[in-house]
């Protein structure tokens, strides 16, 4: 039987509520992309993390689903640093999820307000778990990796938690957006991390950092040309042979713009 308009709004924006809910706040683009768009069942190439672009359709049928959940008050409204319209849960929005069966919050203290800093670096996140979500990938965003809704839990692994996970099947993609330089003391535990991860992925008897039937993939770095032309040199020095470096890890300078733009 096909559905009526009213059912049809009604699913949209619930699943622009779910969207919400895990990843804390999105922008009007990056819920077309996410919602509608139909995603893949599961990978069918090598993983790429490059944004997802929505289609001019799927952002006016977002545009007019959040009319809708904005005269509802079911989400609110915020401005990022670089003048676009944000959104996240209002507390009748967390409400109506928990009636839902989601342990849903509002989001209001995540638009309130934030450095552009921060806004770029969970700007870009959201793109990557967006456009691995779309590809077929199981995804953990920033926000349930920072609230320890992840395989990795609030310890991390090793004491490290990416800013994205994405998943195929047991296969890890640890994602890290490195936006600013880091400081000498957590530039050092990245390099021991990398050393720990390395000697874990290739024992004979399987991974013992992962879960049973978990495997690295690889260690993305979004960053700048400088970022991995260090780390790139620093790993040599410590020992690593190239090619185990372009085994475990994979960079890109290109995707994503690292700069913060800010509206007077």
């Amino acid at each position: 039987m096909q559905k009526d308009g009213r059912q049809i709004a009604r699913e949209n924006g619930v699943r622009v509520l779910r969207a919400l809910h895990r990843f804390g706040w999105l922008r009007t683009r990056d819920l077309a992309a996410l919602c509608w768009r139909r995603w893949a069942s599961r990978p069918s190439g090598p993983l790429d993390v490059g944004p997802t672009l929505p289609t001019a359709s799927a952002v006016r049928m977002t545009q007019r689903t959040m009319r809708r959940l904005r005269d509802a008050h079911l989400v609110i409204v915020g401005q990022g640093p670089d003048g676009s319209v944000i959104y996240a849960l209002s507390e009748g929005g967390a409400r109506a999820l928990k009636n839902a069966g989601a342990s849903a919050t509002s989001g209001k203290d995540l638009v309130r307000g934030f450095s552009a800093a921060y806004y770029r670096h969970r700007l870009i996140s959201n793109q990557i778990a967006i456009s691995g979500i779309v590809q077929g990938f199981r995804a953990s965003t920033e926000r349930e990796i920072a609230q320890g809704l992840w395989l990795g839990g609030e310890a991390g692994i090793l004491g490290k938690r990416p800013d994205v996970l994405l998943r195929n099947g047991g296969q890890l993609f640890f994602v890290e957006v490195e936006k600013s330089r880091k400081n000498a003391k957590d530039y050092k535990a990245l390099l021991v991390w990398l050393g720990r991860v390395l000697q874990d992925s290739t024992r004979r008897d399987g991974p013992q950092l992962l879960g049973p039937g978990q495997i690295w993939g690889r260690v993305i770095f979004i960053c700048r040309p400088a970022f991995e032309a260090k780390l790139r040199r620093d790993l040599s020095s410590a020992g690593w042979p190239h090619q185990q470096v372009d085994a475990l890890t994979s960079f890109n300078s290109a995707l994503y713009s690292l700069e913060d733009t800010l509206f007077s």
